[in-house]
């Protein structure tokens, strides 16, 4: 039997092939910044993001707020995955 591609599903693998490789970017940085942060309390519950008395943003602060978008950001391209696999690539 051959299977001929439509351009439509031609189209949805593509898109489902960037969001896979732009996810396993992120889960990579992701993995890279929670093992190197070296605190490790730096995804214990509250908001994760602190400040000194003087209101500046540390360091510290901006890769704790960076591993929280990242951990988002994966969670998203996930179900965006699994939206994309079920409803257009499976029949």
């Amino acid at each position: 039997m051959v299977y001929s591609c439509t351009q439509s599903e031609s189209i949805v693998q593509t898109v489902y092939n960037i969001v896979l490789g732009v996810s396993i970017l992120v889960a990579l940085v992701f993995a890279a910044l929670v093992f190197f942060s070296g605190k490790g309390d730096a995804m214990s519950g509250g908001s994760g993001v602190r400040t000194s008395f003087k209101g500046k943003a540390g360091f510290d602060d901006f890769i704790s707020r960076l591993i929280l978008y990242l951990g988002v950001g994966f969670m998203v391209f996930m179900l965006v995955l699994d939206v994309i696999a079920s409803r257009f690539l499976h029949k």
